[in-house]
């Protein structure tokens, strides 16, 4: 049954490929429209009014995403040199060393690493509950507003 089908689909898309072809070629060749003039003759066949919310969500949509981009650019830390870092002001420093590296170091990752080793002293199950609740809340600001362009985009 399912051979029977599949052939069936397939030659029932060539003729039809075909077909279309054939059609294709008996309509009158119109001239290209650039980009820009298609844009212009579909936004005045949509009329102003709803064209106007359409352009207004693209606009915000657009400066969501732009503030996006930019707050995750500048929310990016080198990770194995903030390790490293890490490692080496523990060994010299101790953890009060390296709680002075995260505070010196932007980005949600170092933060994180802060808040672990500022509840050490209080036993790794109280360190890891801090680490994976303040990992929730950088999750939070880094997906902030982007339920808005979710929105805007569909």
């Amino acid at each position: 049954m399912k051979k029977v089908f599949t052939t069936l689909a397939i030659s029932g898309t060539m003729i039809l490929g075909s077909l279309q072809s054939i059609y294709a070629q008996a309509e009158p060749v119109i001239e290209d429209k650039t980009f820009h003039q298609v844009l212009k003759q579909r936004f005045i066949e949509g009329g102003p009014f709803f064209m106007g919310i359409i352009l207004v969500a693209f606009i915000l949509g657009l400066a969501i995403a732009i503030e996006r981009i930019i707050y995750l650019n500048m929310s990016t830390t080198n990770t194995d040199k903030l390790v490293g870092s890490l490692e080496e002001a523990l060994n010299s420093g101790g953890v009060e060393a390296a709680k002075e590296v995260c505070r010196n170091t932007k980005g949600p990752v170092a933060s994180i690493f802060y808040q672990g080793l500022d509840r050490m002293d209080e036993g790794l199950e109280a360190a890891e509950k801090a680490v994976v609740a303040y990992g929730g809340v950088q999750m939070g600001l880094l997906e902030k507003n982007v339920s808005w362009l979710s929105l805007l985009l569909h």
